[in-house]
């Protein structure tokens, strides 16, 4: 698991180099990185979907990078998306695309539609942490 979380760190920094993040920010990055895949991979210890463990963890590298954003004054941008990165779903599209290449479509759509799921609860994780401060800010002004 350790060797597991270091990689998603590492990887993480490395997506952070090709995205062109400042030097000061790159262990930030990999560190809202590896918690994300950390808070995976604990979802999954405890026998929660993958999907459930993907929009969890969605939801701390979300707000771990507004917080970030905030404090830092930089861009949400640049811990967000290399910090979601460890959670992209590569393997079930690779699986998705090799039931493809072997004509077996039943497994094909099935892979297919776990990879839309969980890059949608990522996308929903990503909106739900940006809409919060909107709900809150305007529940506070109308009181």
């Amino acid at each position: 698991m350790i060797l597991s979380i270091l990689s998603a760190f590492i990887s993480t920094i490395g997506f952070s180099i090709l995205f062109h993040v400042q030097k000061k920010h790159l262990l930030i990055c990999g560190t809202v990185g590896a918690l994300g895949w950390c808070i995976y991979l604990l979802g999954e210890h405890k026998d929660f979907s993958i999907i459930l463990s993907t929009f969890l963890a969605s939801l701390l590298v979300t707000q771990a990078s507004y917080l970030l954003a905030k404090r830092l004054k930089t861009p949400i941008t640049v811990f967000l998306i290399p910090g979601i990165i460890p959670l992209v779903p590569g393997l079930t599209l690779y699986r998705t695309m090799y039931s493809l290449m072997t004509s077996d479509y039943t497994l094909s759509i099935e892979y297919a539609i776990l990879t839309f799921e969980l890059a949608g609860v990522i996308a929903g994780a990503i909106v739900i942490i940006s809409l919060l401060p909107l709900v809150w800010r305007k529940r506070v002004t109308d009181k």
